[in-house]
């Protein structure tokens, strides 16, 4: 297996050394929706808060997020909670009003194909999470993590978020192999979402827990006070009890693969 090099963030925080939690809304909604899930997400051990400013949706009509309006709730919810803060960029135009305010860039899936972003990224001196597209191969996937290495930008980290098949019972089909495969043939830290790599709740907690078995070096999930009234895919996100028993359950299985939870 390749040794995976650690990518280090503003917080000191080493992803690819212990294992990390990402956790958070698909959307900031609003102050209170984002602090509320901020405190309670912190309190139960995740160590990096996410949460969608801008959103690239199949459906015109569907939200997109509260955009600049959100960058002043992210800045207030990041300072009260002190917690590292990743979030989607859409648009290479975005780079420089994120740039104060994120601690990750995240490039979704809709995006792994979007060369001009990544050599922008490459620029921006920050680390880089890069989401699998729904539709690459695992060739292409780490391809397009060297057009943000080649542009100056080492702070790479793979995300594995389920890719589309045939299989319809499910929103998209989990690639557990392709956790296992990215850690053994490249040398970036790999995270796993099951929220998006599901579409469904109930699937969140096992298949994060396979993924951490699968050698993942850390879980992306989304986490809402109130899943039902969600205004972008609330099917697929934690209410907070659920995110409890993930973070019950995570550390005994850590525990199996001798990892441990890294320090919130």
């Amino acid at each position: 297996m390749m040794k995976t090099n650690t990518v280090k963030i503003s917080s000191g925080l080493e992803i690819g050394k212990d294992f990390v939690v990402m956790a958070g809304p698909c959307s900031i909604e609003s102050t209170d929706q984002f602090q509320e899930t901020a405190d309670f997400i912190k309190s139960k051990g995740a160590q990096i808060l996410r949460g969608g400013m801008f959103k690239l949706r199949t459906d015109p009509e569907s939200f997109q997020g509260l955009g600049q309006e959100a960058y002043s709730i992210a800045k207030e919810i990041k300072s009260s909670t002190n917690l590292p803060f990743i979030s989607e960029v859409t648009d290479p135009r975005q780079i420089s009003d994120f740039h104060d305010i994120v601690d990750v860039f995240q490039v979704g899936s809709r995006n792994m194909h979007n060369y001009a972003l990544l050599k922008e990224l490459g620029g921006a001196g920050k680390p880089v999470l890069l989401k699998r597209g729904f539709a690459g191969l695992i060739k292409e996937w780490l391809l397009s993590a060297e057009y943000v290495v080649k542009s100056g930008n080492e702070k790479v980290i793979l995300c594995e978020r389920g890719i589309r098949t045939f299989e319809t019972a499910t929103r998209n089909t989990f690639d557990i192999n392709a956790i296992a495969f990215a850690k053994k043939h490249s040398p970036f830290p790999v995270i796993a979402d099951p929220s998006h790599g599901t579409g469904a709740t109930d699937l969140v907690v096992p298949v994060a827990l396979a993924a951490a078995v699968a050698g993942a070096d850390g879980l992306m999930v989304e986490v809402h006070p109130n899943p039902e009234q969600a205004l972008s895919d609330g099917y697929q996100a934690l209410d907070f009890s659920q995110f409890e028993e993930l973070m019950t359950r995570l550390p005994t299985v850590l525990q199996a693969i001798d990892k441990a939870l890294a320090p919130s």
